[in-house]
């Protein structure tokens, strides 16, 4: 079968590149595979980053993609639909995480149904963390020119299927002639968001606080990755008064926006001795450093739907504590791989914390997680995305 791809891919960096390079190489094993990105991403004034692309000291896959698409030039739109037609897919394949990219996706997309190719698409997110007016009338614009979906967790399913008896019904006006509304709640299926596997081998908790600086004889709890308000940030640190001097907690991450107001809440509730910041961005060479020094990995998430953090730490072996949010309770087995967190209270956080230490929880979490990894397969992943293909044939 032929496979188009069209997300980030090189030279973009981050976790959607990450995740579309690992399913690419699954997919390239079994059948023919084109990838296709972007010229331009994001604009510069829509990205609070401090890059969108791969830098000299990142480790990435370089997956041999054509940039093709401009997120903010129609008439790319119609310039990569004609350069993954010349490809004549079977599929296409594409990632959805917000709705800033549904005119542009959307209309690739379109425009390949009609000439026949299925379109199949990863939805990280449905709805966003931070809405905008008009995003409900992209995201049915967008949905409504897609065969099917995958959806990582629940709460994105429960998401779809609000959108899904509107976008039916209308779907028939876009699709060619004689051609039958595809998008029904078999139109999707429900599969987890596989483990991140391409950041090399844990190392020595000792060795990798060595290289960090950290100290050897603390609590580590380490928050990872972009910084963005609902990730909660500020409840750690708010939650780190409550601790005492044997706790470290690490914050490793690119700040979007800027960090001034987190660096302000340290010094209010006087935590500075018990935080490290590294606020960059932690390329792929690092990652390992930081899951092996620490002892657990908090996401104090105020709204989520998954999280790749999760997946990174599970890598490692490391325990999760994550809030009940979204699809992060999916991903964390309660009192098995992890524990969850059910308010946003600052103090039950710290409380939770501390049970983790006390009850020496690491060991019997490590082990739990270790003999789960085969249910995050980056081969069980591309499984569903064909499957689902074969489903939409029928």
């Amino acid at each position: 079968m032929r496979i188009a791809y069209l997300s980030t891919f090189y030279p973009f960096r981050g976790g959607i590149a990450q995740f579309n390079a690992s399913l690419f190489r699954e997919l390239e094993k079994r059948h023919e595979v084109a990838a296709f990105t972007f010229t331009r991403q994001y604009p510069d004034l829509l990205f609070p980053g401090t890059t969108q692309y791969v830098t000299s000291s990142d480790r990435v896959d370089r997956i041999d993609a054509a940039q093709v698409l401009d997120t903010i030039n129609p008439f790319s739109y119609f310039k990569t639909a004609r350069a993954i037609q010349s490809f004549a897919p079977d599929l296409l394949v594409m990632k959805f995480w917000m709705p800033f990219f549904a005119p542009s996706l959307g209309t690739v997309a379109g425009r390949l149904r009609k000439r026949g190719t299925r379109v199949i698409t990863i939805l990280d997110n449905l709805i966003p963390h931070e809405k905008r007016l008009g995003d409900l009338a992209l995201i049915r614009y967008f949905l409504r020119r897609n065969d099917g979906f995958i959806a990582m967790s629940k709460t994105v399913e429960r998401d779809l299927k609000l959108f899904l008896p509107e976008v039916e019904k209308r779907s028939a006006d876009i699709l060619s002639a004689g051609e039958t509304p595809a998008l029904r709640e078999s139109r999707y299926v429900l599969k987890p968001h596989p483990i991140y596997d391409h950041f090399g081998d844990a190392m020595a908790s000792a060795e990798a606080r060595d290289k960090l600086g950290l100290p050897r004889d603390k609590h580590l709890v380490l928050f990872f990755g972009f910084i963005r308000d609902y990730k909660g940030l500020d409840t750690l640190i708010r939650a780190t008064a409550h601790l005492s001097n044997d706790y470290c907690v690490v914050i490793a991450g690119e700040m979007y926006g800027d960090f001034a107001k987190y660096d302000g809440l340290i010094e209010q509730v006087q935590v500075r001795q018990r935080c490290k910041l590294f606020i960059r961005y932690i390329d792929d060479t690092e990652v390992p450093a930081f899951f092996s020094a620490a002892d657990v990995c908090v996401l104090p998430y105020k709204s989520a739907t998954q999280s790749g953090i999760v997946q990174i730490a599970f890598n490692f072996n490391l325990p999760v504590i994550a809030t009940d949010v979204g699809g992060l309770a999916e991903m964390v087995e309660e009192n098995v791989t992890g524990l969850i967190l059910r308010s946003h209270e600052p103090k039950d956080l710290a409380d939770l914390i501390q049970k983790y230490f006390e009850q020496n929880l690491r060991e019997t979490f490590s082990q739990n997680i270790a003999q789960r990894r085969h249910a995050y397969s980056w081969a069980g992943f591309a499984e569903a995305v064909l499957a689902l293909h074969e489903r939409l044939r029928r």
